[in-house]
């Protein structure tokens, strides 16, 4: 579906990411973890060419990304950013309507299809009673749920995800994050999500890549790469590592030495 191999990206003389792969398979949540400035949004916008690559290659079903048109990719790969910029007031409907625009021709509005489509992802992400209000008049998380409707609306088959859980509530943090774990699980497709919370990677991602200074540490099951010796050498703290008690699934917990 989605991958790639051995890219760098450089800001200058500066290596954002350095010779890093990844595969997307269908099916499949991966999450991309690590401290700040650690190469983590560069990496996930190269996946759609919104970064250029100094080397190495992105390849979308096989084919270079950049023998795509934008269009074309859009189509495939949707995209939810930390934070919806609004330069203009739109209603939520007009806002996840937009993520319809791949699918649009020159010629035509939104049809009912489009209409469609919009209303089933606004009750999936429990906005349909937010259809008429103004994304500027919303607060931060149920904009970031917005955000995520309008990927959703574009019935693309790969996603990619930067801290989609920013600004919400633990209850609607989860929520989130099932509604991406279910759209992978029920129609094949694939996510590919940044975040800083380790907990929501190790429950709800298939594999998790440990990124620090631009370099994949490691890559692989939630239980082989959240370890206490790879967390540690990652973020530089002491790290315990337990099992959720419920799910089995790697539980973290920074240790923190209190002074005397």
């Amino acid at each position: 579906m989605l991958e790639a191999n051995n890219i760098t990206v450089r800001y200058d003389d500066r290596r954002a990411v350095a010779d890093v792969s990844l595969h997307v398979e269908p099916g499949d949540v991966s999450a991309i973890v690590g401290p700040n400035g650690a190469g983590k949004s560069t990496l996930l916008r190269s996946l759609n060419g919104s970064v250029s690559i100094s080397s190495g290659a992105v390849l979308l079903d096989g084919l270079q990304i950049a023998s795509y048109s934008r269009r074309a990719i859009a189509r495939r790969i949707a995209v939810v950013a930390q934070e919806a910029e609004l330069r203009f007031p739109v209603t939520v409907m007009e806002f996840v309507l937009g993520g319809r625009f791949a699918w649009s021709n020159t010629w035509s509005w939104e049809n009912l299809r489009d209409v469609e489509v919009v209303n089933a992802v606004l009750r999936e992400t429990e906005l349909e009673g937010f259809a008429d209000r103004l994304m500027n008049e919303m607060s931060g998380g149920e904009r970031q749920r917005a955000v995520l409707a309008r990927a959703l609306a574009t019935e693309a088959k790969c996603f990619l995800l930067d801290e989609p859980t920013a600004n919400l509530d633990l209850a609607h943090q989860a929520a989130m994050l099932r509604l991406i774990r279910n759209r992978c699980d029920r129609d094949d497709a694939a996510a590919v999500v940044v975040t800083h919370d380790l907990n929501l990677a190790a429950e709800f991602a298939d594999r998790v890549m440990l990124l620090k200074d631009g370099n994949a540490i490691a890559i692989g099951a939630p239980q082989d790469v959240l370890t206490p010796e790879l967390l540690r050498e990652v973020f530089e703290l002491q790290i315990l590592v337990d099992a959720h008690p419920i799910s089995g699934a790697p539980r973290i917990t920074p240790v923190h030495n209190r002074p005397g």
